[in-house]
């Protein structure tokens, strides 16, 4: 039994719900509403299952796996086909480093709490929220796109011609820079990419707005 605690527009959520669909693993979703009420997260019985109060959580067998790249790589360790990641040293580096410059550098800064807390505690008002993400999402992405662009090992998707970690985290940082409007025209290459991963069953499926919760 495999059960997923997921939003479904939160990126690192998404995250996990490609790789279960790549590795073609069954679990069921467990919606967790991140705005309602205050917060599902903000839960007694929810911050029991994870301290952090984020998402995404797996539960395999009543054992709690909490962040998203940890998920990844638990499910690559323990359903190794389709690989996440390269059979070699230098290849799994390289995808680690994409993937760890969008789910560790660029999303965290941008993520739902931080944009409430720059509205709630700052008081900035929507406009300047706004130009807070653009700003540091765009720039993040131009460093990815100048990791993928100058480097041969970019192949169909960021490392080779099948998708991957990497792949698993830039396809749903893509989704919200289009939902926040930002200025996407610097990254043909990820923009490329992306619209190769999303015709793939396994991302498509695993989009916002085909979630269960979707809104």
């Amino acid at each position: 039994m495999i059960a997923l605690y997921t939003y479904f527009r939160s990126s690192a959520a998404y995250r996990v719900r490609i790789a279960l669909n790549l590795k073609r693993i069954d679990y069921q979703a467990v919606p967790v509403h991140l705005v309602k009420g205050g917060g599902e997260q903000k839960s007694a019985d929810y911050l029991a299952l994870n301290p952090q109060g984020l998402v995404p959580v797996l539960d395999v067998d009543g054992q709690v796996l909490t962040q998203s790249l940890a998920i990844m790589e638990y499910l690559d360790e323990t359903h190794p086909d389709p690989a996440l990641l390269p059979a070699d040293a230098l290849g799994r580096a390289r995808v680690r480093a994409i993937a760890q410059a969008i789910a560790c550098d660029i999303h965290p800064i941008n993520n739902l709490r931080v944009l409430r807390y720059l509205g709630g505690t700052l008081g900035l008002d929507q406009a300047a929220k706004d130009t807070w993400y653009r700003h540091w999402v765009e720039t993040g992405l131009q460093a990815v796109e100048a990791m993928l662009a100058g480097d041969r090992r970019t192949g169909t998707f960021c490392h080779g011609d099948q998708p991957g970690l990497a792949d698993c985290c830039l396809v749903p940082q893509v989704f919200n820079a289009k939902r926040f409007n930002c200025d996407l025209s610097a990254v043909r290459t990820i923009m490329g990419i992306c619209q190769r991963a999303e015709a793939l069953p396994a991302f498509a499926q695993a989009a916002p707005g085909e979630q269960p919760d979707a809104e």
